[in-house]
């Protein structure tokens, strides 16, 4: 089974938000559709396309 992960631009473009509103919502756990962990000083992100189809109902293809 593959889960790829959607990158924050496909997210951003799919729900008509910027960029910035998808990483900063990860950040502070207001989009429950992925997870963001910082590493060191930079930030990496997860949106699990389960999730976000739950959440927005767009479904990406893996």
């Amino acid at each position: 089974m593959t889960n790829k992960s959607i990158s924050v631009k496909e997210a951003a473009e799919a729900m008509g938000k910027c960029e910035q509103f998808v990483r900063i919502g990860l950040q502070r756990g207001l989009l429950p559709i992925g997870s963001a962990v910082k590493m060191s000083s930079k930030w990496t992100y997860y949106i699990s396309p389960q999730l976000f189809k739950e959440f927005t109902g767009v479904t990406f293809e893996n």
